[in-house]
């Protein structure tokens, strides 16, 4: 228990560091990409303003080669991530605004892609190239970062329930139904009840929106912070950046355990669960002593009696 818990104190630094960095990091990359993106997205705004306006003014005398000219532009407009709806000109909303860079870096690190928001600019093509070449590596790490420490968690979880009486099996059964049960409600059903309110889906869209993005699949048929005439409280798609980066540590443990599962259904989930704490506590002890991953990499260590023994017989 005392080298759990000085493992722990000594770990707390390195992981204060990776966070800051990591954060660093998805700001920095939102503040260059909105620096980039922002001035030339105004452009093709004003000419879909005039576009609209000329629609509205001569919709009556359009040639159907007009009006189909005039849809084209719209589909382009869309494509681009600018929806000309309502009365007002879309010149009064950015999508590259630093929410809305900001979600757009965390998604892209992510890997989700929901092609909504793409950078339009050679400088922004290449930044974002640059930028994911460095920052996926960097999201593997923190994600598994964070699914050590969930890990740890549940582990202390476990070990307080069986110093209360608990079986050993009812433990890592309990344990294993808590990180799931407080996953889903955190992860899927608490945001769901959010994301209903602010998009106006149904409770199943959200969920189904939920789900997709936190799996990495991203179709982008549902995409938050897109309806302009809503007015979203300020850092809505930062928190939902955050909200996307927690949830895929406790996903990627998820999927894990299920995979588990199918590879060997005779074996218990919750068994390797646990298994994966005990790896990463013999992982952090055998980088403090080099000695400990010879003997546990090597083979079994070298006994002269016993072998002078042998020879002798």
């Amino acid at each position: 228990m005392d080298t759990e818990k000085t493992t722990m104190i000594r770990g707390r630094p390195q992981t204060c560091m990776l966070v800051a960095g990591y954060f660093a990091y998805l700001l920095v990359g939102a503040l260059i990409f909105h620096v980039l993106e922002w001035e030339v997205e105004t452009k093709p705004q004003d000419r879909l303003s005039r576009l609209k306006e000329d629609f509205l003014k001569n919709f009556t005398s359009l040639s159907p080669a007009e009006v189909e000219v005039f849809v084209q532009n719209l589909m382009e407009a869309i494509r681009m991530g600018i929806y000309p709806r309502g009365n007002e000109l879309p010149t009064k909303h950015s999508n590259w605004d630093f929410s809305n860079s900001f979600f757009f870096v965390g998604s892209t690190l992510s890997t989700i892609g929901y092609g909504n928001l793409a950078p339009k600019t050679a400088g922004g093509q290449l930044f974002c190239v640059v930028f994911a070449l460095f920052g996926i590596p960097l999201n593997i790490v923190f994600l598994h970062h964070i699914g050590k420490i969930l890990s740890l968690l549940c582990e202390r979880l476990a070990k307080c329930l069986h110093q209360r009486g608990v079986k050993k099996k009812r433990t890592r059964f309990l344990t294993l139904m808590f990180f799931l049960l407080m996953g889903i409600l955190v992860f899927i059903c608490a945001p769901s009840v959010i994301f209903r309110k602010m998009e106006g889906w149904t409770y199943s869209e959200a969920i189904y929106f939920a789900f997709i993005t936190l799996s990495t699949i991203g179709f982008g048929d549902y995409v938050i912070g897109r309806q302009h005439e809503k007015n979203y409280f300020p850092g809505y798609r930062i928190l939902v950046a955050i909200w996307i980066i927690f949830g895929l540590a406790w996903i990627a443990l998820l999927f894990n355990l299920l995979t588990t599962l199918l590879e060997d259904p005779e074996k218990k989930p919750e068994q390797k669960f646990l298994q994966d704490e005990t790896v990463m506590r013999n992982e952090t002890n055998t980088e403090r002593c080099p000695s400990a991953r010879f003997l546990h990499e090597g083979d079994a260590p070298f006994h002269p009696v016993e072998d002078g023994q042998k020879n002798q017989s």
